[in-house]
C-alpha cells in the first residue's frame, strides 16, 4: 500500500485524468478499501482541492472548478508536451512572457529522462523559419471569439483586408483554426449569405455581441481540410473555375486541400475552384484529373492549353501517316 502523501498524488492524478470515478474504481486502482478513499478525499479538500461527490448507483468522484487553480499533475507525456507547446507558443500578444516564465518553472522540475526527451526533439525536429514574423493576435480576441463560438451568438467587428481596406462584418462565428503561422475564423457572413474565413489578427471585435443564433450545418465535415483549401487559395497567383464532367464526389478525392476545392452542380458535373502560383503548373493539374473539362478563364490558361494540346496532339500525328 502507498504511503498517505503518495497516495493523494495518485488519487489527483487519477481524478485529473477522467471525469469521473467511482469509490470502488478508485479503491481497486489505489488498493485501499473504500472507507479511505473518503477519509482521503476530505484530504484533498482540505488542501484546496474541489472534488465532488455525488451519490446514487451513478454516483462517485469528480475534480470540480475552484475559485482559484490548485497545483495539477502531470504524467510523463503530458509534461513533454506541455514544455513544447509553450517552446512553440507564437503569435499572441501580451503572453509571450507567461509563457517564459511557465516554461523555466516546468523545466526546473523535470526529472532528467524527461530532459532527455525533450532536447532529443529539440534536436532533430527541426523548424522552417517563416519568411515574416507570425501576426500577433490579442489573447483576448482569440478568446472573445472562441466564447461567441461557443454560445453562438452573433459577432459584430471591424476588419481590416489583404490590401489594408476596412469593412464591418456581422457573422455567425463557428470554429477557429490555427493554419501555419495565423489564427482563422471560419463564419457565416450574415450579409454575403455564405461561408467566409477571416484572419483572426485583422479583427477588431465591436462589444458587445450580437443575439444567439440557431447553428446551420457546417460547410464541411473536415473544417481544417475545408478552410486550409481557402488559405491557400488567397496565396494563388492564377486562379480558374473550371466545368468538371463528373460527379462532386468521384472529383473530391483527387483534389489536396491546398489545390482548391470541389463544388457539386449535378449528377454528372461539379465545379472545381483551383489555382497555383503557375499558369503551368495549373494546366498540368488539371491535366491530371483523368476527366473532361472546360475552362473559359483566365485568357492564359485557355492559351496554355491550347497551345499544349496541339502539341500533343503533333507528337502523335505520326501514327496516323501511312507506312512508306
Amino acid at each position: 500500500m502507498l504511503e498517505t502523501s503518495a497516495r493523494l498524488l495518485r488519487m489527483l492524478s487519477l481524478l485529473q485524468a477522467r471525469r469521473g470515478w467511482t469509490g470502488p474504481e478508485l479503491a481497486r486502482r489505489l488498493d485501499v478499501s473504500e472507507r479511505t478513499v473518503r477519509a482521503d478525499v476530505e484530504r484533498l479538500r482540505a488542501l484546496g482541492y474541489p472534488v465532488v461527490a455525488t451519490r446514487g448507483a451513478a454516483g462517485g468522484y469528480q475534480l470540480g472548478a475552484g475559485a482559484q487553480l490548485p497545483p495539477l499533475i502531470l504524467d510523463d507525456d503530458e509534461a513533454v508536451a506541455t514544455v513544447l507547446g509553450l517552446r512553440a507558443a507564437t503569435g499572441l500578444a501580451g503572453i509571450e512572457e507567461i509563457s517564459l516564465r511557465t516554461l523555466a518553472k516546468l523545466e526546473q522540475v523535470l526529472p532528467r529522462h524527461l530532459r532527455r526527451r525533450v532536447a532529443a526533439l529539440d534536436e532533430y525536429a527541426l523548424r522552417i523559419p517563416a519568411d515574416v514574423p507570425a501576426p500577433q493576435v490579442d489573447a483576448d480576441v482569440l478568446t472573445g471569439i472562441a466564447a461567441a463560438c461557443r454560445d453562438a451568438e452573433r459577432l459584430r467587428f471591424d476588419y481590416r483586408t489583404h490590401d489594408g481596406g476596412e469593412s464591418r462584418r456581422d457573422v455567425e462565428p463557428y470554429r477557429l483554426v490555427a493554419w501555419g503561422r495565423r489564427w482563422y475564423l471560419l463564419a457565416w457572413d450574415v450579409e454575403r449569405a455564405d461561408w467566409r474565413t477571416f484572419r483572426a489578427d485583422r479583427i477588431t471585435p465591436r462589444i458587445p455581441t450580437g443575439p444567439r443564433f440557431t447553428p446551420r450545418p457546417l460547410p464541411s465535415d473536415d473544417v481544417a481540410a475545408y478552410l486550409s483549401g481557402r488559405v491557400s487559395a488567397a496565396a494563388w497567383r492564377h486562379r480558374a473555375r473550371v466545368l468538371v464532367h463528373a460527379p462532386a464526389d468521384e472529383v473530391a478525392p483527387r483534389i489536396p486541400p491546398a489545390a482548391g476545392y470541389v463544388e457539386a452542380r449535378d449528377g454528372s458535373s461539379c465545379v472545381l475552384h483551383t489555382g497555383s502560383d503557375t499558369i503551368d503548373g495549373l494546366a498540368v493539374h488539371l491535366a491530371l484529373l483523368d476527366v473532361d473539362f472546360e475552362v473559359d478563364d483566365p485568357p492564359e490558361l485557355v492559351e496554355r492549353i491550347t497551345l499544349l494540346s496541339e502539341r500533343y496532339a503533333r507528337a502523335v500525328a505520326h501514327r496516323s501517316r501511312p507506312a512508306r
